[in-house]
């Protein structure tokens, strides 16, 4: 079974695609203030998440994750379900 630290290297990895160049990037980053990521790019980061893990990510996860760490723990509550959905 995957771990939420292979989720979060996977989150980070693609994240510092999307960020601005030579943005400092921890899993305790604001992916909205520290980043100014727009609803583009994180539109953007969903669906490539949903393709990396096959799984379906509501848009409403986004009232409650913030960082990097929050959106890999999310993403393995979400895999953990027999459906692949929330």
């Amino acid at each position: 079974m995957i771990t939420q630290e292979t989720i979060l290297e996977r989150v980070m990895m693609l994240i510092v695609r999307l960020a601005p160049p030579g943005t400092p990037i921890n899993p305790n980053t604001d992916l909205a203030q520290d980043l100014g990521m727009e609803s583009i790019k994180v539109m953007d980061m969903l669906m490539e998440l949903e393709d990396e893990f096959d799984i379906s990510i509501h848009l409403n996860i986004l009232m409650d994750v913030r960082t990097p760490a929050q959106l890999a723990h999310a993403i393995l509550d979400l895999m953990e379900h027999a459906d692949g959905t929330v």
